[in-house]
């Protein structure tokens, strides 16, 4: 099934406000698109959703808010999922707080069947994906949680993964998706790299200002603080309660896996070698993320110019809220969601500047932005399914 089809259907099966959208900020996004008012019945509208996804490693917490995200989506229905090591198994069974959904059983990667599949979320680890979509059909659309597909250059792909690239022709069709910046790529690819978590938190608020030459692109220093479901969802020493619990961890000390990617887009935006000096931090927390950025002003700006140029940047996004100056943006604040908040402060240093942005990693930082993507790649309007707000307390 083509998006184009997708789209068409689009028309027929939404359940629109009576100007015609949902979300009013889709209106921008959407002029010249006619849609037509209609009401479905809400008992049926869970068996008659015309886009069928895969969720290829569905046993991962990635996957399982994949799962958690697409139960209130109208038009994305899962036929498909995968996991290897829970082949057999419901989603209940394996979740409990997913025991309601009326889902296939999970099955092995090698036996998946795609035939009753449109478009496939990957959430499998790095090094083993590139080899398994590889192998998809053609005709699917697909969104790779993973980072096999995330850096451009495959020789830097090696030297910060340990080993060659098993795709590189898929490499060079792979569209890197941070969908408020990369948008109208989105629309058009049929593989698109989800970006990573630290790489969105840092990325959102950095590429406009150093696109609009408001801050230098040089002496960036990075400070981000991650949830522990980060780490994934194996059985790790490092990751247990005792391990974890009353401390802070700083771990990829200069070489963690995300420094070549947050590079890569601060690059592109500078036009020029951007690097940075990056380090993440584990918290004895289960989700969130927060990204606190030091950077200095071009010669001339003031924090307002930055700030000014973050609401134009984002004013008409879905998901990214600057917040009113001086709030300190909270993890607790965007649980749950698909947001990521965002402020500048005047740094104590003259000519310097700290941005703080935060996101919840599971969803803005992973499966929400991956169903974003899909969204956008689809014809749908990219909010469907994740206006979901943030969970408090």
């Amino acid at each position: 099934m083509s998006s184009a089809t997708f789209s068409s259907n689009f028309l027929r099966t939404g359940c629109l406000r009576k100007d015609g959208f949902n979300n009013p900020k889709d209106k921008k996004r959407n002029v010249g698109k006619v849609f037509v008012k209609c009401s479905v019945n809400t008992k049926t509208q869970k068996a008659e959703k015309e886009v069928r996804l895969g969720v290829l490693g569905a046993s991962g917490y990635t996957g399982s808010e994949i799962v958690r995200l697409l139960a209130n989506h109208p038009h994305f229905g899962i036929t498909l999922m995968t996991a290897d090591r829970k082949a057999g198994q419901s989603i209940g069974s394996v979740f409990p707080h997913l025991v309601s959904q009326n889902l296939p059983k999970m099955v092995a990667v090698k036996d998946a069947d795609f035939s009753d599949v449109d478009a496939v979320f990957c959430c499998l680890p790095h090094g083993t994906t590139q080899e398994i979509i590889k192998g998809l059909p053609k005709s699917l659309k697909i969104v790779d949680l993973s980072a096999d597909f995330r850096l451009r250059d495959i020789s830097e792909y090696e030297e910060w993964y340990g080993h060659a690239h098993r795709a590189p022709e898929l490499q060079k069709e792979a569209v890197y998706g941070l969908t408020e910046i990369s948008r109208e790529e989105v629309k058009s690819a049929r593989l698109v790299a989800n970006p990573g978590c630290y790489p969105t938190s840092v990325q959102i608020p950095l590429v406009p200002l150093i696109k609009a030459n408001l801050v230098q692109p040089k002496n960036i220093i990075i400070d981000s603080k991650s949830g522990v479901s980060g780490a994934g969802r194996g059985a790790k020493e490092a990751n247990l309660y005792t391990e974890i619990a009353e401390g802070i961890y700083s771990y990829g000390v200069t070489r963690h896996r995300h420094v070549p990617e947050i590079e890569q887009g601060l690059s592109d935006a500078a036009n020029s070698k951007v690097t940075v000096s990056f380090t993440p931090h584990l918290m004895p927390m289960s989700r969130g993320m927060q990204s606190t950025i030091y950077v200095e002003l071009a010669p001339g700006v003031e924090v307002k110019d930055l700030r000014q140029q973050l609401k134009l940047s984002f004013e008409d996004e879905d998901f990214v809220v600057l917040l009113d100056e001086g709030i300190v943006p909270r993890t607790h604040n965007t649980r749950g969601s698909n947001y990521c908040f965002i402020n500048v402060f005047p740094d104590r240093i003259p000519g310097r500047a700290i941005i703080i942005s935060v996101i919840d990693n599971l969803v803005k930082g992973a499966s929400g932005q991956a169903l974003q993507n899909l969204n956008v790649m689809m014809g749908f309007p990219e909010s469907t399914g994740l206006l979901y707000q943030p969970l408090f307390p």
